[in-house]
């Protein structure tokens, strides 16, 4: 029998990062991987992939569509998909390599990785490939996978999600995409850019069910304003498909309507890879939908036995799964008594516009505090948008009602991953709307939109000038 100071099950962010916090303060360690390859979902069939197929249909869909007068006729480059998916797979190659087997490499065999899947058989032992392999302590960091719901007639039809749309060697002429979520619009937005007719069907009466409801709203109108057919209030009433086409039967807003499309992709949520690892052998607890509960340290209801990243459920984003394998392992191997805030962590999704948010909305803050101070302000009123004939987007600011502490930024625009990391600061220091104001900014950015929203609990910034501090 193999035997270690910690056992890390998985492979992703979360594995990786406790796998390195275990290197580093010399704890004899084994990284036991089954499913994806090394990298997990962010490197293999989620963020990795997604951004660069994202981005080369950006790079196709926008020349054509110039905003400058100067520019008018556009320009059309060649397209080649099956090129795209081939450059893709080579990045992911590239990344899987320099960020998790070198990594791995290099701690001169502290670290050893196990390929097989883990199973426990008591709180100290797991059996891999037929072989028991015990440990002191324990991190489950298995990630997830997409969820397919039951929808009538899926069984019969041969559907897509973001693992397998990736993989396509052919550009479908139509798409459905079944849910309005992250995932849902990103792939729906990259294939429209490459040339898809793309309809999109999503249950709840807006785009981004966790989104503030402005900023949900602006993205649906700038997707649109593309091409892109967008139905909330969907609910699903069958599926099939006759030969090479798919068919999804939806209750529209009381109308029975029938779409048709060259493929189907589900992008109805995820569901923990959380089931036959014999967690019941160790005695652990896991929720109704099947994450594993843990306490504010991330050890679950067996003592020793740690679990972090999306096997969790708490967010859904590889820097949170990075972040909850390195407390995680902290608190392990050392006793660190580590937490996180989820409230300072901030989120985005990747369409363009972008869209990202961090702290309170406004719906939590009237919980907490029984009233809300907000303000939105368009990115159109911001001097580099107009400088650059930019129409898109706006940024909601939620302060304390009293302090005018920063609670939460929301924005939509270019670039809003990157904007969104002032407003983290701000969140998670404490900072003030006068702290953001008296901060001089480089002008003209768009990073102005932070300052500009400021003001406006401060001034009328409809006659404002734009040299005003």
């Amino acid at each position: 029998m193999r035997e270690y100071d910690y056992i890390i099950i998985g492979g992703g962010a979360g594995a990786f990062a406790a796998a390195t916090r275990a290197n580093d303060v010399g704890v004899r360690s084994v990284l036991i991987n089954d499913g994806l390859p090394l990298g997990g979902t962010c490197v293999n069939v989620g963020c990795v992939p997604s951004k660069h197929l994202l981005a080369v249909g950006d790079e196709y869909y926008y020349p054509q569509r110039p905003v400058f007068d100067a520019l008018k006729n556009g320009h059309k480059a060649a397209f080649d998909f099956g090129a795209a998916i081939r450059e893709k797979r080579l990045l992911i190659d590239q990344i899987r390599a320099s960020n998790y087997s070198d990594v791995l490499a290099s701690f001169n065999g502290l670290v050893e990785l196990i390929v097989g899947r883990a199973q426990f058989v008591s709180p100290q032992e797991v059996e891999v490939n037929g072989e028991r392999v015990r440990g002191s302590k324990f991190l489950i960091a298995t990630g997830s996978r997409p969820s397919v719901l039951p929808f009538p007639g899926i069984e019969g039809v041969d559907y897509l999600t973001n693992r397998t749309a990736m993989e396509l060697e052919t550009l479908p002429a139509s798409m459905i995409v079944i849910g309005a979520g992250p995932i849902g619009l990103e792939l729906g937005q990259m294939f429209l850019h490459f040339g898809t007719k793309v309809t999109v069907l999503e249950k709840i009466p807006q785009i981004l069910p966790r989104v503030e409801p402005e900023v949900a709203a602006e993205l649906q109108r700038s997707l649109e304003a593309e091409g892109m057919q967008i139905h909330c209030a969907c609910e699903i009433k069958r599926v099939w498909q006759q030969g090479t086409r798919r068919f999804v039967e939806a209750d529209v807003l009381g109308e029975l309507r029938t779409f048709e499309a060259d493929q189907l992709l589900l992008a109805t949520g995820v569901v923990p890879n959380s089931d036959g690892m014999g967690l019941e052998a160790a005695g652990m607890r896991v929720n109704a939908r099947g994450f594993i509960e843990t306490d504010p340290f991330l050890e679950t209801s067996t003592p020793g036995i740690y679990a972090a990243g999306d096997v969790v459920g708490k967010a859904f984003l590889e820097t949170v799964a990075a972040k909850e394998g390195a407390t995680a392992a902290a608190n392990a191997l050392g006793a660190a008594g580590k937490t996180i805030n989820y409230e300072h962590v901030p989120a985005a999704v990747f369409t363009n516009p972008q869209v990202a948010m961090v702290g309170l909305t406004e719906e939590q803050e009237v919980e907490r505090f029984g009233a809300c101070s907000c303000r939105t302000v368009e990115v159109a009123r911001i001097p580099k948008a107009q400088a650059v004939k930019e129409t898109r987007g706006l940024i909601k600011m939620v302060i304390h009602p009293e302090t005018s502490v920063i609670l939460g930024v929301h924005i939509v625009a270019p670039m809003a991953a990157d904007l969104i990391h002032e407003a983290t600061l701000a969140v998670k220091f404490g900072l003030t709307v006068d702290d953001i104001i008296d901060t001089v900014h480089v002008f003209p950015t768009l990073s102005e939109g932070i300052k500009l929203a400021a003001q406006a609990f401060t001034r009328d910034i409809s006659v404002m000038s734009c040299c005003i501090v």
